[in-house]
């Protein structure tokens, strides 16, 4: 008898997994030849939502479709009883940065206190809401800032972030320009850290400034608050 049950629960996984093979390939095919400028799927899982498949492209691009693919949404699924964007939810997982993993030798670093908390932060020069950030942040005590020139706005925003690079003292010319107005002078060395820093942008969908990463790999794009700052930091886990 207990093997009888065995046999037949095997069995049906065994169905049910090449049901969802089955399934997941007539989407992935009937998607690709009705739209054919659909990007590469990347994956195919069942969403929150019953009948709701989401597919993934580009890496971290989130669709809808139906058990067949006749149909394609785009935007946001709601969970209504929990009230949580799921599609938000799964983007930020998809994006989250290992904070271990960033290429901190292309960042300058400030300590401020102890230095025990640390924080990443992307930011353009030419950024009035990193100016705007900077000022808050700098009543953020006990922390380790990994600041990375990001120049995506302009060529001067490129000219300028050279030239904090290669400043003797980065962190002085950063905060002086960013705090006073202060231009950088003029200087040249290897920056090539900065269209490093642009890549990996690119590479982790970083779309705009401030964008802070957090040790758990969090991100929070936009300026924020000294206090909103201190609460990520604390509830920030490794």
């Amino acid at each position: 008898m207990m093997n009888a049950l065995k046999t037949a629960l095997a069995l049906a996984t065994l169905t049910l997994t090449f049901g969802a093979v089955a399934q997941e390939a007539a989407i992935r095919k009937n998607l690709a030849e009705r739209i054919p400028q659909l990007q590469k799927i990347d994956e195919v899982t069942k969403s929150a939502m019953p009948g709701l498949y989401e597919v993934r492209v580009n890496g971290t691009d989130i669709l809808y479709t139906d058990t067949e693919g006749n149909f394609l949404i785009q935007g946001s699924l709601i969970d209504t009883k929990l009230r949580r964007n799921l599609t938000e939810e799964r983007v930020e997982k998809l994006t989250a940065v290992d904070f271990s993993t960033l290429p901190v030798k292309d960042a300058f670093t400030i300590v401020r206190g102890d230095g025990k908390r640390k924080l990443a932060v992307f930011e353009d020069p030419n950024c009035g809401y990193c100016k705007r950030f900077e000022a808050d942040l700098q009543k953020v005590n006990n922390v380790t800032i990994h600041m990375f020139l990001y120049p995506i706005l302009s060529k001067d925003s490129a000219d300028k972030s050279r030239n904090i690079w290669c400043a003797k003292d980065k962190a002085k010319a950063w905060t002086d320009w960013m705090l006073r107005e202060a231009s950088p002078a003029l200087a040249s060395c290897d920056a090539a850290a900065l269209a490093r820093n642009v890549e990996f942008g690119k590479k982790h969908k970083i779309t705009g400034t401030p964008t802070l990463i957090f040790v758990d790999g969090s991100r929070v794009p936009g300026a924020i608050g000294a206090q909103q700052v201190e609460k990520l930091l604390a509830e920030a886990k490794p």
